[in-house]
C-alpha cells in the first residue's frame, strides 16, 4: 500500500465521522442542538465545538500550522469544559462554519505533509502525522457516537447518515418491543 493510499483511507474515515457528526444537527431547533442530554452536559453543538478545537490543535499547533479556533480546556487554555458547550452568543452557523474551516485547514496539513512528518505537542513528545491522523479518526468517531446517542434521545433519529440508512427500518412498535425484550434480558441476568 502506498503512502497516498494509506493517507486517503485515513482521510476518508475521518471525513465519514465529520459528516456523521454534522448531520446530527440537521432539522433540530436551537434548543435541541444545545441542550444537555447527559448528567455531564453532553450536547450536539458542544461536540462540534470541541472537535473544532481538537482539529485545530492537532493539525495546526502540533505541526506549526496555526489555525484560530476555540481553545481546548484539556490544554489549559480555557475554563473546564468551555469547548463542550455553546454560549447563547455563539451561533450554530458560526460554530459549524468554524468547524468546516478548521477541517479544511486540517485537510491542507494532511495533504502537505508526509505521514512520517513530525510535529510536537507543547511541552510534550513528538508525534507523526500518521499518529495524529489515526488519533483524530478515533476521536471524531468517538464523539460522532456520542452524537448518535444524544440525537436518538432528542427525537429518535439514528444512523450514521441522514434517514438512518444503516439501521433497520422498523416500525416504532417493533423498536418498543425490542427495547422491552432487552430490558427483560437485563433484569433476568
Amino acid at each position: 500500500m502506498t503512502e497516498q493510499t494509506l493517507k486517503a483511507d485515513l482521510r476518508l474515515n475521518l471525513q465519514d465521522a465529520r459528516d456523521a457528526l454534522l448531520w446530527k444537527l440537521q432539522g433540530l431547533s436551537e434548543y435541541d442542538v444545545r441542550r444537555p442530554m447527559t448528567p455531564t452536559g453532553t450536547n450536539l453543538l458542544g461536540l462540534v465545538k470541541h472537535l473544532t478545537g481538537a482539529e485545530a490543535f492537532y493539525f495546526g499547533t502540533v505541526f506549526r500550522r496555526p489555525c484560530p479556533a476555540p481553545p481546548l480546556w484539556i490544554t489549559g487554555d480555557a475554563e473546564p469544559n468551555a469547548d463542550l458547550w455553546a454560549r447563547p452568543d455563539e451561533t450554530r452557523e458560526r460554530i459549524v462554519a468554524d468547524y468546516r474551516r478548521v477541517c479544511a485547514h486540517a485537510d491542507g496539513t494532511i495533504e502537505a505533509l508526509p505521514l512520517d512528518a513530525r510535529g510536537k505537542l507543547p511541552d510534550g513528545p513528538e508525534l507523526t502525522l500518521h499518529r495524529v491522523l489515526a488519533h483524530m479518526v478515533g476521536e471524531t468517531h468517538r464523539h460522532a457516537g456520542h452524537a448518535d446517542i444524544v440525537r436518538e434521545l432528542i427525537d429518535g433519529a439514528t444512523g450514521q447518515r441522514s434517514g438512518g440508512e444503516n439501521t433497520p427500518s422498523e416500525a416504532p412498535s417493533w423498536w418498543a418491543e425490542h427495547r422491552d425484550r432487552v430490558e427483560r434480558a437485563a433484569r433476568e441476568a
